[in-house]
């Protein structure tokens, strides 16, 4: 087990061996994969113990209702934590139950840092991919973008809509090569 003095430093060494979490189990109702507890706990909590720290997800109540608490505690005695509310589908035990697994599904996934894999096709590797930080839009993409969103008369709001971002600076640079490649096909379109 690595040695760090604080939880940031131990955290941060952790990440750097994390890959994504593999979507190994098949949701029935939407026909798709997806990265269960078993799969997210994989991902993260080997690099986390190795560097000094444990994972709790104790459920409890408050006057909002039932929740998660997901709890990364260190060596040296500080923590981090992330409540997720449970949201019941039915009023049973297996509705809870359920609850209780997407809660400390997704709070470990916000607390480590990590996402499930992407579907193209990393399913087919073994181990998990290291993962790559996303870069930022560069300049040049963004004034090809505002160029393009001029030239074809698009709304900057849609096409942040349709990319998941707030602003166009907040694209990753692949995002702004989607976005770019697609208002490209449409001035293609207006001019034939």
């Amino acid at each position: 087990m690595s040695e760090h003095k604080n939880i940031a430093a131990a955290l941060a060494a952790a990440q750097q061996e994390m890959g994504r979490a593999q979507k190994e189990s098949t949701n029935p109702h939407f026909r798709s994969k997806y990265a269960d507890l078993g799969n997210v706990m994989d991902a993260c909590q080997p690099a986390l113990n190795k560097h000094g720290i444990a994972i709790l997800q104790p459920v409890g109540r408050d006057e909002h209702g039932p929740y998660v608490d997901t709890v990364l505690l260190h060596t040296s005695g500080e923590r981090l934590e992330c409540r997720v509310p449970l949201i019941l589908g039915k009023n049973d035990m297996q509705g809870f139950g359920s609850a209780v697994t997407y809660g400390r599904r997704y709070g470990l996934m916000a607390m480590a840092g990590i996402a499930p894999e992407d579907d193209d096709g990393n399913a087919a590797v073994k181990a998990a991919p290291k993962a790559q930080p996303a870069r930022n839009i560069s300049a040049e993409q963004f004034q090809q973008i505002q160029a393009l969103i001029s030239s074809t008369q698009t709304d900057e709001a849609k096409i942040c809509a349709f990319m998941k971002v707030a602003d166009l600076h907040d694209m990753t640079e692949q995002q702004a090569a989607s976005a770019i490649a697609m208002l490209n096909k449409k001035l293609e379109k207006a001019g034939q």
